[in-house]
């Protein structure tokens, strides 16, 4: 299995806010397997070494999906975090996390995503004993040469062994992927009442299965993609912030400004700079 090929900007790295300056860790992404499809989405795979008393602080506008995730010191199952994410990078490590789709949350957590809204828990207390045998295999995959694509690959396998018994996705599940897809997908959806149209549901139909499902509001679905576009435009476009916010769908810049450093806890204007500032 082959790593993504290169794009513009990677679909997942633009939710990444990382300063062009970071070179704190190598990034190996691979897609999952077409068996998975609707249930995975892909692997992520960073290996890290940062210098004795350095740090290394990885910023992300997360997606709405859940996360499996082992390394050599914890193996945790992680609801989505509605603000910034943000985790530390110290010394030498690495992780093997996979991405799921939006379904797949509530199935691995056996209930609804709402109860781990902006938390984790260990992964042995969703997956039981399931969860001890993937966090030995994908350890003992990972020691030799965290670099090594056969290691990888053997990670990647403990992983979908684990997970292969939440096949196969729900009818709600399938619903709750296209709703997220449908947002994400299109610009031009700035309302709930669009998605609602879009798939001939109330607005409290549609709450629900959100909440249900990934822990989250439709509101937040449209927010988060529109930040996240606007974090890729301000570090590849050359749009000004009017224009940013104009192709947003926001009324005005002053919106935008504050939706944007709402949840980044930066001014889109201090984010561009700061970008130009470190390439």
């Amino acid at each position: 299995m082959k790593p993504d090929s290169p794009q513009r900007m990677d679909p997942v790295e633009r939710a990444h806010l990382k300063d062009p300056g970071d070179a704190s860790h190598v990034m190996y992404r691979y897609p999952a397997a077409p068996e998975f499809d609707g249930l995975l989405q892909r692997f992520w795979i960073p290996v890290w070494s940062v210098p004795p008393g350095q740090e290394a602080p990885q910023r992300v506008l997360q997606y709405p999906v859940s996360l499996v995730v082992v390394a050599p010191d914890y193996a945790r199952f992680y609801g989505v975090v509605p603000g910034l994410s943000t985790t530390t990078l110290s010394g030498d490590g690495w992780a093997v996390g996979v991405m799921c789709a939006p379904a797949a949350g509530a199935l691995v957590a056996g209930g609804p995503m709402s109860a781990f809204t902006d938390r984790f828990v260990d992964v042995a207390d969703v997956l039981g004993e399931a969860g001890d045998r993937l966090t030995a295999r994908v350890r003992a995959a990972m020691a030799p040469d965290p670099h090594a694509a056969e290691a990888h690959a053997s990670a990647m396998t403990a992983m979908e062994d684990a997970l292969r018994p939440f096949l196969p996705v729900d009818d709600d599940g399938r619903l709750v992927n296209e709703v997220v897809a449908f947002v994400e997908g299109d610009r031009e959806v700035t309302r709930v009442a669009q998605v609602c149209e879009r798939f001939g549901l109330s607005e409290r139909a549609l709450q629900r299965l959100v909440h249900r499902r990934l822990g989250l509001t439709p509101k937040w679905l449209i927010q988060r993609r529109r930040l996240q576009e606007a974090a890729e435009r301000l570090r590849t476009g050359p749009e000004g912030l009017g224009e940013v916010a104009a192709v947003l769908g926001y009324a005005d810049q002053a919106h935008f400004t504050r939706d944007f450093a709402r949840v980044t806890a930066m001014t889109p204007g201090e984010f561009a700079g700061r970008q130009r500032r470190k390439t």
